[in-house]
Formats: C-alpha cells, sequence, structure tokens
C-alpha cells in the first residue's frame, strides 16, 4: 500500500471518499447499481490498484446491513451452486492482479464500468420491451382467470424457487456468470452487475433477489479479503482509512431505505449509468 498517498489525501479527496462510502451504504438498501460510482471515485482519487483493498471493508460494512435486512429471504441451493464457478473466477482475478501494475489496472477497471454501463442499459432496454409486449397481449386477450394486475398469477406472487436454477442449461449459465462475476469483484469490487443480471434472469422475484444478493456478496467479499491482503492491497494504512470511512455506510443505508419508495427510480437508474459512462471515461482517459 501506498503509505504517502494515504496519509497525503486532501480534505477534498476524503469528502469524495466519504461521499463513496455513504452511497455504498445507500446502494446495500436502495439500488444495488450504484456501487459503480463509488467504485469509480476511489479509483479516481487514490491508485487504482490499491483503490480496490480499500473499498473491500467498506462493501463488507454495507453487505452486513444488506444480510441483517434480508437474511430470511436467501436462496441458499443457488448460492452453493454458484460459489465453485466465482473461486475460479477470483483465482483468475488473483492472478491478473499479480501480473498488472496500475496503469492496466486502472484501465482495466474503467473498460468494467463501461461495459457493465452498457449491459445495464440492455438489460433495462431489454425489460422494457418484454413490458410492452406483454401490456400488449393483456389488451388483446384480457389477463387470465386466477392472475392478478402483474400478469403473475397468484401462486407465482408468493416468493419461490425459480425453476431455471435446477435445469442443465440453468446450470451451465450459473457457472459461466460465476466465473465472470468472481474475476470482476476481484480486479474491480465490480461483480454486482454481473450477478444482478444473473439473478434477475433466473427469473429471482424481488425479496428472493435482495436475501440471495445480500449473501452472496457477503460471503464472496470476505473470502477476497485474504487475496488482497497477500497481494498488499489491505495492510495496516488502508484499514486506518477504512476506519474513518466505515462510519458513513450506515448512515447511507438508512438514507437508502428511508429513500427508495420515494425517488424516482427510472432517474435514479439514469443519474447512475450516466455517472458510471462518466467515471469509467475517466479511468481510461486518465
Amino acid at each position: 500500500m501506498n503509505t504517502m498517498t494515504l496519509w497525503h489525501i486532501t480534505h477534498w479527496e476524503f469528502a469524495a471518499l466519504a461521499a463513496a462510502a455513504l452511497l455504498v451504504g445507500f446502494s446495500k438498501t436502495a439500488v444495488s447499481g450504484a456501487n459503480t460510482v463509488s467504485l469509480a471515485i476511489f479509483a479516481a482519487v487514490l491508485p487504482a490498484r490499491e483503490s480496490t483493498g480499500v473499498l473491500l471493508p467498506i462493501l463488507i460494512a454495507g453487505d452486513v446491513l444488506a444480510v441483517l435486512t434480508y437474511r430470511r429471504h436467501a436462496h441458499w441451493p443457488t448460492l452453493w451452486r454458484l460459489f465453485p464457478a466465482v473461486a475460479v473466477g477470483v483465482v483468475v482475478g488473483t492472478v491478473f492482479l499479480v501480473w498488472a501494475d496500475d496503469e492496466v489496472v486502472r484501465t482495466s477497471i474503467g473498460a468494467i464500468l463501461l461495459f457493465m454501463a452498457g449491459v445495464t442499459v440492455w438489460r433495462r432496454r431489454r425489460a422494457d420491451a418484454e413490458a410492452r409486449a406483454d401490456a400488449r397481449a393483456d389488451a388483446e386477450g384480457g389477463v387470465e382467470a386466477g392472475s392478478e394486475p402483474g400478469g403473475a398469477s397468484a401462486s407465482e406472487s408468493a416468493e419461490s424457487e425459480p425453476d431455471e436454477v435446477s435445469t442443465p442449461a440453468g446450470r451451465l449459465k450459473a457457472r459461466s456468470y460465476g466465473v465472470l462475476g468472481g474475476f470482476t469483484t476481484m480486479v474491480a469490487n465490480a461483480g454486482g452487475p454481473v450477478m444482478s443480471m444473473y439473478l434477475l434472469s433466473a427469473g429471482f422475484r424481488k425479496l428472493g433477489f435482495l436475501g440471495t444478493s445480500a449473501f452472496f456478496f457477503l460471503i464472496v467479499n470476505v473470502s477476497k479479503v485474504p487475496f488482497s491482503a497477500g497481494l498488499g492491497l489491505i495492510d495496516g494504512h488502508s484499514l486506518l482509512l477504512d476506519a474513518a470511512l466505515v462510519v458513513f455506510v450506515v448512515p447511507g443505508a438508512l438514507i437508502g431505505k428511508w429513500a427508495v419508495n420515494r425517488i424516482n427510480q427510472r432517474l435514479f437508474e439514469q443519474l447512475v449509468i450516466a455517472a458510471t459512462i462518466v467515471g469509467g471515461a475517466q479511468l481510461l482517459l486518465r
């Protein structure tokens, strides 16, 4: 860890890191995609390689808050199916970090951010198209008996195991997303969009999605600590900076719980995507 970098952070740089830590807490209880903005801020203020080690304990603090909120809704068969593939991705990411210097890591983080922003935009447009198609089908044929207004049957409105995750195609998808998620989370702490896309495509409903992702990221992020420490990305100096920043995670989570039903979700997601694109481009152009 670059000691001089950590001890010579300006007031404005610390304020930016504190805002990013607050956003981590907010994202865990409101919109998970906001984490990519925090990643861009940390990588812009600190050396890109070291920023991943400083951010990791902040993310773990947010994961603990998410688990405490949604712990009853985790789907453990899916988690056990994902973990072996994620472990492979984490090992590959660790090897990459051993080889890569700060410039390569910064460029990689920027590219990953832009890729994830593109994936998010594509996913939203696909969901909008499917929603319009469903609305047209309902308008033409009417809602079937036993269905709820959203087009889901009464039995489907309750939390249940997604059927897709237990099929051969579902297992292959879990392995593919798991490896990619493990690599991106190790290199850039950017596994959130990858795993969110997997859980949504697998058919998880809201509470199952939140509970499963909360435990997933807590376990994966804690498992990354020895790798990050072994690479020198976490040490006493980085933990001192974390201690000063982690206090901002809790109010961020509380603000998220208060605001989640009061904000325009679409506008917020658009702002997050825009900020992610700006942050990724800034890292690529530095």
